[in-house]
């Protein structure tokens, strides 16, 4: 089985009670709500990546402010030519503030939209676990950076 490791860094940005997401679309053309953010490049600073990737992903320039936690995931998937993955995600979140800029949508990216969400309409979005997990560490703020609720998503 081939391991695969990945690092993020992903933003939890909630202004005015509303929480910015961008919309993932999946290989398979699946599309579910997500924390802007993404994989750091070799050599990168997971701070730049994260205000890298909310500009790509937004269109807004972003400061972080505040390291909130660090999460990890472990999945084992189907790859091509009946092979197997191992994969394990290690996702850097931030509390991030808008600093400048215009929403928009990604092109040619990972996401085809972002938007705002009222913070207690998210429960009910199609999102991937990550918004659950950054939320809570925006909530609880641990001073362990671990999320201590679970996550059912």
């Amino acid at each position: 089985m081939r391991e695969e490791l990945r690092v993020a860094a992903y933003a939890v940005c909630v202004r005015d009670g509303q929480l910015l997401l961008a919309r993932w679309v999946s290989r398979e053309g699946y599309k579910r709500w997500t924390l802007p953010g993404g994989g750091m490049d070799h050599g990168e600073d997971p701070y730049d990546t994260v205000v890298r990737e909310v500009e790509e992903e937004t269109g807004y320039e972003v400061e972080p402010t505040t390291l909130l936690g660090i999460d990890s995931i472990k999945r084992d998937y189907p790859r091509r030519l009946g092979a197997r993955a191992d994969f394990h995600g290690l996702r850097i979140l931030y509390e991030a503030h808008i600093t400048a800029g215009t929403l928009r949508h990604e092109t040619n990216g990972s996401t085809d939209m972002a938007a705002w969400h009222p913070l207690e309409e998210v429960p009910n979005l199609d999102r991937v676990g990550l918004v659950d997990v950054g939320l809570s560490l925006w909530r609880e703020r641990p001073q362990n950076g671990h999320v201590t609720t679970p996550v059912s998503i």
